[in-house]
């Protein structure tokens, strides 16, 4: 079938594409941006790729117009807490009108459990946008899931911060919310495996795991699953806004995540329905089991997607392409360069920065502006990043965001994320002779950027020399002439 796949650069949108390629079936990914489509090349060769945002009132391409089934991914729960209802909503409404220009049969729309008592601003939203989807000219099919486990899940990859970092923990009343996770790969066979049956058609699914559990439950399987001591208590003090900024400070998610999850985390989210796993003939692994082999992809570099990458995640919601071309003018610039021997292993070192391999030099400088950065209210270094050496454009690195990742032109271009008075980028470059360019550029923000920049010049003296010496073997620096 043909098939077009929206939210193609999110968590399930990239876990989706290979699975979809798989089972024989012509793909068009819809992304925002093309040049953040972040897939691998041997997947980009065999996919179309079509510019679309949902938040636009636009026609249906022509490349889309000859579709059977559409996935509809688009989620915003990450983004404003004030704004992301009407945002989904928006989003719905304009892709029921592009797909009347499409001869789409069936779409396939992934939302939350929904419980009919009492329902988070999150839950309500998913639920607004089922009952918009339902409007449109086509057949719906809706899953709907708890929490997704699996490596760079957001759900999983908090309980692994909460678990892996806090030995001891007094947390809120919520933890003794009970709700049922699902494993990733049960999901993509619940998603691919609805397309085309009939039965399926104008029909909403729960779909869940065999276990119902605690979130606390969640956590102290997740310690026996990696033999790690965890001591819980759970407090009636906490208001939502404290639990917010607890799970912020301790976990790599946003604030703005946080405060929508505790929202949701006050609600079960359990189900009784197992009709479509009876329909496909589909039995869940436990959340145990999910756990494991979450683990596996993660030992062994095969992290397809992350939470982590998506824009949301970070300081700026919207397309980066405006700040791809560095500014010249009324910014202040630290240059350094230096003659590399092996332009190669160079380009390496430069692909691998960050994460657990760090920046190369004052490393613990590095986490102290990490630390400041959480503090007031910014992502820090908490989100490392998804793969130890390879990289995208729109991956999330550290408290950086890459704009261009291009190994042909040797550049790797990164955008600040931090909390800073002004927009901030590091650019790494080697040059046709050989010689490795490093720009750091900031472009201040009234006086107090200005006055930013200088009070934070002598430690930039220090560690962007340091960090060139270091990517370019760890030698003295080699003066150009």
């Amino acid at each position: 079938m043909r098939i077009l796949l929206t939210g193609a650069n999110g968590y399930i949108g990239m876990r989706m594409l290979p699975e979809l390629l798989a089972q024989g079936h012509e793909v068009i990914c819809a992304v925002r941006n093309k040049n953040r489509f972040t897939s691998n090349e041997e997947l980009l060769e065999k996919v179309e790729i079509v510019e679309l945002d949902f938040l636009k009132d636009e026609g249906a391409p022509e490349k889309i117009k000859n579709i059977d089934v559409a996935y509809y991914l688009i989620h915003s729960m990450s983004g404003s807490t004030e704004d992301f209802e009407s945002q989904e909503a928006e989003a719905a409404k304009n892709f029921n009108k592009i797909m009347a220009g499409t001869s789409v049969n069936q779409v396939i729309y992934l939302s939350g459990i929904i419980n009919e008592e009492e329902l988070s601003k999150h839950l309500k939203s998913r639920k607004k946008v089922e009952e918009i989807l339902y409007s449109g000219s086509f057949k719906v099919t809706v899953l709907r899931a708890a929490i997704i486990v699996g490596s760079g899940s957001s759900s999983f990859e908090i309980i692994r911060d909460l678990c892996e970092k806090l030995p001891v923990m007094i947390t809120p009343k919520w933890v003794e919310t009970k709700c049922q996770p699902i494993s990733i790969r049960d999901i993509i066979k619940f998603l691919t495996g609805v397309i085309g049956k009939e039965e399926c058609y104008n029909e909403s699914f729960d779909v869940g795991g065999p276990d119902v559990l605690t979130y606390k439950e969640m956590m102290l399987k997740y310690a026996e699953v990696r033999k790690l001591k965890l001591w819980i208590l759970s407090v009636p003090v906490m208001s939502p806004k404290l639990s917010s900024y607890w799970l912020y400070f301790v976990t790599s998610t946003s604030y703005k995540l946080a405060q929508n999850l505790v929202d949701s985390m006050s609600v079960e989210v359990i189900t009784k329905d197992t009709r479509l796993q009876d329909i496909l003939n589909i039995e869940p692994i436990s959340y145990t089991e999910a756990i494991e082999l979450a683990f596996y992809k993660i030992e062994q570099n095969q992290v397809i997607s992350s939470w982590k990458d998506s824009l949301s995640s970070g300081r700026f919601s919207k397309e980066l392409n405006k700040y791809i071309q560095v500014p010249k003018y009324g910014c202040l610039q630290d240059k350094q360069s230096a003659k590399v021997e092996d332009p190669d292993k160079v380009l390496e070192r430069i692909w691998a920065i960050g994460g657990l391999n760090g920046w190369y030099y004052g490393n613990w400088l590095w986490k102290f502006r990490g630390y400041i950065d959480k503090f007031f209210g910014g992502v820090g270094l908490r989100r490392g990043r998804t793969h130890p050496n390879r990289i995208a454009s729109g991956d999330s690195l550290d408290f950086w965001r890459v704009l261009l990742a291009d190994k042909e032109e040797r550049r790797l271009l990164l955008f600040a994320e931090m909390k800073v008075p002004g927009e901030a980028w590091l650019e790494f470059c080697i040059d046709k002779e050989n010689i490795l360019h490093q720009t750091a550029t900031f472009r201040p923000k009234g006086i107090w950027g200005r006055l930013y920049w200088y009070a934070m010049y002598p430690f930039h003296y220090f560690i962007f020399e340091g960090m060139l010496n270091k990517i370019a073997k760890g030698e003295p620096k080699k003066q150009i002439a």
